[in-house]
C-alpha cells in the first residue's frame, strides 16, 4: 500500500571548490605538476605566466576562514560523484551584471606566485630516462638465436613480451600458444614454445625467462659451470649447489641446515661454502640489467623542507619548484571586457551569449582551480608546521627515539582541520630534513606504556627492536619470546604477540629464517 511519511535527514553537500581541493590535497608534488598540465590542456583560459603575486604574501598566518574550506570529511566525500571536470556554478545574476563584476576583478588575484622568486627557485627538476627498456634489451638479443623463420621470431617475441618486470615468465606455455594464435595467427604447440624459451633463458641477464625461483637459480648455476670449467674447486661447489637446489629446495628455503648436511654428506664448513655460492646468485634476474628504466622508478621530490637556523630555530618551506605558475589568459579577459561595448550586430544575440557564457564558465573554472592550488599549499603548510612543532625534538636531533606518539587526531586538534584532511596531506608526501628525506606517515604512531607509566612512541620500540636484532648471533637468533623479555628489561611493557607484529611490520623474518651458518 502506497503512503506518505515525513523524515528529517542531515546531509552535507560538497561545493566544487571542496571537491577540487580534496583531490589536489592527495597529490604529491610530482603528480601535482602533471595534474596542473592536464588542467591547462583542458581549459584554454588557464595559462602559465611571468608576472606573479606571492602565494603567501608576507609571514601572515593562515586564517581560520581560509582553512574552513579545507575541512573535508571522508563520510561526505564518499557521496559525491568523481568527475574529471568540475560542475559549474549556477549564477543568479544576468550576463550583463556578470560582465560588470568581471571588469572590476583584480587580475593579480588569479596569478599564482610572486615576482620575488629568485633564479634558484625557478629551476625545475625534470628527470629524463634515455636508456632502452628491459624488454627492448631482450629483443636486441634475438639476433643471437638460431631462429630460421619469421614464425619462430614472432613466437620468441611473444615469449619475451610475457616476461614480467622481475624477469620471470609466469605465463603458462600452453597459454602462450593461444596468445600467438590469437595475436599473430601462428599455430604452435607447447613443445615448440618450451624449446624457444630454453634458448631465451640463455640471454643476459642470467636467469631471465625462468618460471620459478628454483629454475632461475639452476639456470644461473648452469651458466656459471659453463664459464668455470677449469677451476675444479669452484666446479665442485657449483655442482653441489645445483644438487641442493634441485633435490633439497624445500629444505633450503626453510634453512634446515642439518637435513641438508645429512643428505649431501657435507661438513658444516663445506655446506657453508656451497650456500655462499648460492647466495651470489640473483633471485630477480631483471635487476641484473642495471640500465633498466621500465621498473617504474619512483623519483622522490620532497614536498617540504625543514632547516635549522641560528638559535636552534626550525624553518619550514613548501617546495613548489615543479609547479608551473598559473594565471587567467589576458586574451580571454579582453574578449569579455569588449563584448558589452562591441556587440556584433551581424551575429545573433543567442550565439554571442552562448560564446560569452562558455568563456565565463572556463574563467570561473580556472579561478576555482587557482584558488584550490593556493588553499592546498596553505593547508599543507599549516599541517606540516603542526607536525614540525609536535615532533620538534626529532627535527632538532634526528634521533628516532625522540619521536613522540602522534596520531592524526592530534594534528587535527591543533590545526582545526578534519582528520581526513590531515590524512590526505600526510599521504604520499615527503619532507627533506638535515637527517635525510622522511615520509610524513613515518611520524605518526600509537603510544606504548613503559613500566614507569610513561607513554612512548611505538616507533621508538621498533627502533630498539631493530637494534637488538642487528647485533644478535646469526647462529642462534633471538626468538620472539626472548625479544619480549629483553624489551621488558629495558622498561617497555610489551607482549610477545606485539613483538611479532612489530617484527612483521619491519619485514624481519622469524628467528629460524634469520639463522645462518
Amino acid at each position: 500500500m502506497l503512503g506518505q511519511n515525513q523524515s528529517i535527514t542531515i546531509s552535507t553537500t560538497l561545493s566544487p571548490q571542496q571537491i577540487q581541493l580534496m583531490k589536489l590535497l592527495q597529490l604529491p608534488s610530482t603528480a601535482l605538476e602533471q595534474r596542473i598540465q592536464e588542467e591547462i590542456e583542458a581549459n584554454p583560459v588557464l595559462e602559465t605566466g611571468d608576472d606573479f603575486e606571492d602565494l603567501y604574501g608576507s609571514d601572515e598566518p593562515v586564517s581560520d576562514s581560509e582553512t574552513e574550506k579545507d575541512d573535508i570529511s571522508d563520510e561526505t566525500a564518499e557521496d559525491f560523484r568523481e568527475e574529471e571536470e568540475l560542475p559549474l556554478r549556477e549564477e543568479d545574476y544576468e550576463l550583463d551584471e556578470y560582465l560588470e563584476r568581471f571588469a572590476e576583478d583584480d587580475p593579480s588575484e588569479y596569478r599564482m606566485k610572486g615576482e620575488s622568486r629568485n633564479a634558484d627557485e625557478e629551476e625545475k627538476t625534470i628527470p629524463i630516462a634515455l636508456e632502452n627498456s628491459f624488454h627492448e634489451f631482450l629483443e636486441q638479443q634475438l639476433g643471437l638465436l638460431d631462429l630460421k623463420t619469421e614464425r619462430e621470431i614472432q613466437i620468441a617475441k611473444q615469449i619475451i613480451g610475457s616476461i614480467d618486470e622481475d624477469g620471470y615468465l609466469r605465463r603458462n606455455p600452453i597459454n602462450i600458444c593461444d596468445d600467438v594464435m590469437f595475436l599473430q595467427h601462428i599455430e604452435t604447440d607447447e613443445q615448440e614454445v618450451v624449446s624457444i624459451l630454453e634458448k631465451i633463458q640463455r640471454f643476459d641477464p642470467p636467469g631471465v625467462g625462468a618460471r620459478t625461483l628454483q629454475e632461475c637459480l639452476l639456470i644461473q648455476i648452469r651458466q656459471k659451470l659453463e664459464l668455470n670449467k677449469t677451476d675444479a674447486e669452484t666446479v665442485k661447489k657449483l655442482r653441489l649447489a645445483a644438487r641442493l637446489i634441485f633435490d633439497l629446495f624445500d629444505e633450503f628455503t626453510k634453512k634446515h641446515y642439518q637435513k641438508m648436511q645429512k643428505s649431501l654428506g657435507l661438513s658444516e664448513e663445506e655446506l657453508k661454502d656451497v650456500l655462499d655460492e648460492i647466495l651470489k646468485l640473483n633471485p630477480k634476474p631483471s635487476s641484473g640489467y642495471v640500465s633498466d628504466q621500465e621498473r617504474n622508478m619512483q623519483y622522490i621530490v620532497p614536498d617540504f623542507t625543514i632547516e635549522t637556523k641560528e638559535g636552534n630555530r626550525l624553518e619550514l618551506s613548501v617546495d613548489s619548484r615543479n609547479v608551473p605558475d598559473l594565471r587567467i589568459s589576458e586574451h580571454y579577459r579582453e574578449m569579455l571586457k569588449s563584448y558589452k561595448s562591441h556587440r556584433n550586430k551581424n551575429t545573433s544575440a543567442r550565439m554571442q551569449k552562448e560564446a560569452v557564457m562558455f568563456i565565463k564558465q572556463k574563467i570561473d573554472s580556472a579561478k576555482w582551480f587557482i584558488d584550490a592550488i593556493r588553499q592546498r599549499e596553505q593547508t599543507m603548510f599549516k599541517t606540516m608546521y603542526a607536525i614540525m612543532t609536535y615532533q620538534q625534538e626529532f627535527f632538532m636531533t634526528g634521533d628516532a627515539k625522540r619521536l613522540k606518539p602522534m596520531i592524526l587526531k592530534d594534528i587535527a586538534d591543533v590545526t582545526g582541520l578534519d582528520i581526513s584532511t590531515v590524512s590526505r596531506v600526510a599521504n604520499s608526501k615527503y619532507v627533506q630534513t638535515e637527517f635525510g628525506t622522511k615520509r610524513l606517515k613515518d611520524f605518526f604512531s600509537e603510544s606504548l606504556q613503559t613500566s614507569e607509566g610513561d607513554e612512548v612512541s611505538t616507533l621508538e620500540v621498533k627502533k630498539i627492536l631493530t637494534d637488538i636484532i642487528k647485533v644478535e648471533s646469526h647462529r642462534k637468533p633471538f626468538s620472539d619470546e626472548k625479544l619480549k623479555s629483553m624489551l621488558q628489561d629495558k622498561g617497555y611493557n610489551i607482549a610477545r604477540r606485539t613483538v611479532a607484529k612489530y617484527r612483521e611490520q619491519l619485514n624481519i623474518p622469524v628467528a629460524r629464517l634469520r639463522k645462518s651458518l
